[in-house]
């Protein structure tokens, strides 16, 4: 049995932007703004990072999904993961936040600063559980002879 609206039709994929630079020219001027501000935080916190819209918004990802950002009526929505909301509680104890998002409004300057130090603080856990796993499957490897 099939779920309700689990099926992509060509209508609602055609929907779904192909890149990030089609996604934000899908937005007035000032939202446009305010998400090019948040891909470049993340961009200069995390150069090496992979660009692709991931749940059809914009994520980058680096050893793993990193961040996504989306833009609505009145905000942008930041989704750092919960571990990631977690390690900056306070900073973000001004915003609306839920448990892996915080709503950064159109009405305020962008947090650039605080984008950049979230991010790379994902940057960091990511390459370290990769570190991680990579070690363990290394010593799960019989030697060679």
């Amino acid at each position: 049995m099939k779920k309700a609206g689990a099926t992509i039709t060509n209508k609602s994929a055609a929907r779904i932007p192909r890149n990030i630079d089609e996604y934000l020219e899908r937005f007035p001027a000032e939202t446009q703004k305010a998400l090019k501000q948040v891909r470049a935080a993340i961009r200069r916190a995390a150069p090496e990072a992979e660009e692709k819209i991931s749940y059809a918004m914009p994520a980058f990802a680096l050893y793993g999904n990193l961040v996504y950002f989306a833009g609505y009526k009145s905000h942008i929505g930041f989704y750092a993961t919960p571990t990631g909301h977690a390690a900056f509680a306070k900073d973000l104890s001004g915003y609306k936040i839920g448990k892996g998002s915080v709503q950064f409004p159109l009405a305020k300057p962008m947090p650039v600063k605080l984008i950049e130090r979230m991010v790379k603080f994902r940057v960091s856990e990511n390459t370290e559980k990769w570190k991680q796993k990579h070690a363990e499957r290394k010593k799960r490897q019989p030697k060679q002879k």
